[in-house]
């Protein structure tokens, strides 16, 4: 059995959590889809756990964002994995996430105007868009740098 050096593994997660993002976004799109489409009164526990899922989602791909992610991994690794580079895609894909929410809640305040809608929506519209456009921000920086590399 052969051990792999910190500086492998930190490689292949990097390697892999470029080909996971996209795929998470598609996931966390997905279920926003499933969340509009049956929209329906939310007093159902059906819908509880719906919006239970989906704030639970929506919170561990924002630690994921926020932080080096790979938790259960060494520490050393983790330093390797978030590198300068990285960190510089994180940064610009929390910024790409803050101009979507921003974006998303503007274009909710003139769709007021005709649709009424509650806050519930609004607020699950805006963490949405933005949680979406970072994630799929950050892999794709994340892929081109290491298609690049």
């Amino acid at each position: 059995m052969t051990t792999r050096t910190a500086a492998e593994e930190a490689d292949q997660l990097s390697r892999r959590r470029a080909r996971m993002l996209p795929f998470l976004a598609v996931i966390y799109l997905s279920q926003q889809v499933s969340f509009f489409a049956d929209a329906g009164s939310g007093e159902r526990a059906v819908d509880h756990v719906k919006v239970g899922a989906w704030v639970v989602l929506s919170l561990v791909l924002l630690a994921a964002l926020t932080t080096k992610g790979f938790w259960l991994r060494r520490r050393e690794v983790r330093d390797m994995i978030d590198d300068e580079l990285t960190k510089a895609h994180r940064a610009e894909a929390l910024g790409w996430g803050f101009i979507m929410s921003t974006l998303g809640a503007i274009g909710l305040y003139f769709v007021s105007m005709f649709e009424p809608m509650g806050a519930r929506e609004a607020i699950h519209v805006i963490v949405s868009l933005g949680i979406a456009a970072a994630i799929v921000r950050f892999g794709m920086l994340e892929r081109r740098a290491l298609r690049d590399a």
